[in-house]
């Protein structure tokens, strides 16, 4: 039996990529209902029609819910008998959150600290939180106000009750809305260079299924206040354009450099220094338990931990860095790139 049989699960900010591969993993369970909780009804029709052309014998487990993450009492409407919740709704564009930090500040914050709120009084059993390695040594306002997201989840987790609060943190997810693949696609069908920013730039890639398992295992095997990443491999951004061009029928030659924009870093980082002392390896992924010691302040004063001075973090430099070839396969292995390969159109 699932442990998802019956059950009704909402997804915050479920019209994007994330909800989408969610949506197509468990329609066709025994899941008992899908809540799709977003504030663009245009996105959320999308998302109806193609379901109901897809999938038309389960599409009556989607319920739609127009709400803010921003308005606490549209978020209390919906959880009402929700069992289960995945936070995935965020202000994710680097560019757009540093030209409007206060605006990353009312979703991926005070949005989350709704969210939570929401859900303990609604009796929730497990809520997730999805983040991004941006959050580990954050240097633009996306990856600040993702962090502070993960310090709230950890905060409330400490007196949540019965509901369980725990965090992803992953790398890029590969032709998820917004992302880079696409964009170079596009390029190279309407036959110009793709741009890229600094050659030698790594990033941790990943697929949205792999987003989607990081997201069930941390429900699986989490405790209140854990942060779960998984151990992805990384490549560089010159390594992952070739490989598009290859697929694609691009000119690498013509690759465009334009330079690192503002709030990037040449490598990103999935566990702190500081959480790699604590962290608990579970095979293909990283379990970052919560410091639960309380409100005595004393300990942060008297109680160190040795352990750090051995420990190096894990970020897209030190991880394993992936061939061109081996890129190549993992691109090709996503049914976005099948899709677009076939011309067949995407829905994201």
């Amino acid at each position: 039996m699932s442990v998802f049989k019956d059950k009704t699960l909402l997804i915050t900010g479920g019209t994007g990529s994330f909800g989408n591969a969610v949506l197509n993993r468990f329609l066709r369970t025994d899941i008992g209902e899908i809540r799709i909780f977003s504030r663009d009804e245009k996105k959320q029709d999308d998302m109806r029609h193609d379901f109901q052309a897809r999938m038309p014998e389960v599409v009556n487990k989607i319920k739609f819910y127009i709400g803010d993450v921003r308005n606490k009492s549209t978020l209390k409407y919906a959880m009402k008998g929700v069992d289960y919740v995945f936070h995935a709704a965020a202000l994710k564009q680097v560019p757009s959150c540093e030209f409007f930090p206060m605006e990353a500040v009312k979703t991926n914050v005070i949005g989350t600290d709704n969210t939570l709120d929401a859900a303990i009084d609604a009796g929730v059993k497990c809520v997730i939180c999805l983040s991004t390695d941006k959050a580990a040594y954050p240097i633009n306002a996306m990856g600040i106000t993702k962090a502070i997201e993960e310090k709230v989840a950890v905060a409330k987790s400490r007196n949540s009750g019965n509901t369980k609060i725990c965090c992803t943190r992953y790398g890029n997810v590969m032709c998820s809305r917004g992302s880079v693949i696409p964009l170079w696609i596009d390029q190279i069908r309407k036959g110009n260079p793709i741009t890229l920013t600094e050659p030698k730039m790594t990033r941790f890639i990943m697929s949205l299924e792999e987003a989607v398992d990081l997201v069930l295992f941390a429900f699986e095997h989490g405790q209140n206040g854990d942060i779960f990443v998984q151990k992805a491999p990384a490549c560089t951004i010159q390594t992952q354009a070739e490989a598009v061009c290859e697929l694609f029928g691009g000119k690498k030659e013509e690759i465009k450099v334009i330079g690192i924009r503002h709030g990037e870093k040449m490598y990103e980082t999935l566990l702190t220094n500081e959480e790699c002392a604590k962290a608990i390896d579970m095979g293909n992924f990283y379990r970052v338990p919560a410091d639960n010691r309380g409100l005595n302040y004393d300990q942060y004063f008297s109680e160190g931990n040795t352990k750090r001075i051995t420990i190096s973090e894990f970020d897209s430099n030190n991880t394993r860095l992936l061939t061109l070839e081996e890129t190549k396969a993992i691109i090709s292995s996503l049914e976005y790139i099948q899709n677009e390969l076939k011309g067949v159109p995407n829905i994201r």
